[in-house]
């Protein structure tokens, strides 16, 4: 399975970045082959047309298996750097790739961002989004395993069975 990191934070190793390694960590299998796209260190190449360096990046979103798209929340939803990324795809761009939207924030206020804002752009785009968004309050970064263990326990079911359907429809 090809399992992929995307952080549109414009911060470049952003505690979104680790945190959305960390769910990658936790749901990579040996075998998979780990992806992470930082966007902040791409940023003179998102607002190029044509770009070679974003037409790589954009086909190797596509073609994941499992796409981790994460970004810090700003005016209530992701930023507008992912989202020029993101622009660059067309209808069903996405198609058939299973994405976990993940965000991050100052306290709960936006805890349903991920739900509101990231889901619908992201199944605009064609990804599939078996589970719940992750929004994780940054001041809780000390306590990133216990929030992601009990994350990653609740979608158990889910994500396991996207790993066999997403195997089955590569055989």
């Amino acid at each position: 399975m090809k399992i992929t990191v995307l952080v549109g934070n414009p911060k470049s190793d952003s505690r979104t970045l680790k945190l959305a390694n960390a769910v990658a960590d936790r749901i990579t299998r040996p075998g998979d082959i780990r992806l992470a796209i930082d966007l902040a260190e791409h940023v003179n190449s998102v607002f190029e047309w044509p770009s070679v360096e974003m037409d790589n990046l954009t086909n190797q979103v596509a073609s994941s298996d499992i796409l981790i798209v994460a970004s810090p929340t700003y005016k209530a939803t992701y930023t507008g750097l992912l989202k020029s990324f993101l622009d660059r795809y067309g209808k069903d761009g996405l198609g058939g790739v299973v994405a976990i939207p993940v965000m991050t924030g100052a306290d709960a206020t936006h805890s349903l961002a991920p739900e509101i804002g990231l889901r619908h752009l992201l199944v605009e785009l064609g990804a599939c989004i078996p589970t719940r968004g992750l929004y994780f309050i940054t001041p809780n970064m000390n306590q990133m395993d216990e929030i992601l263990d009990t994350w990653i326990t609740e979608n158990q079911n889910v994500l396991e069975f996207t790993r066999s359907w997403r195997n089955q429809a590569a055989q």
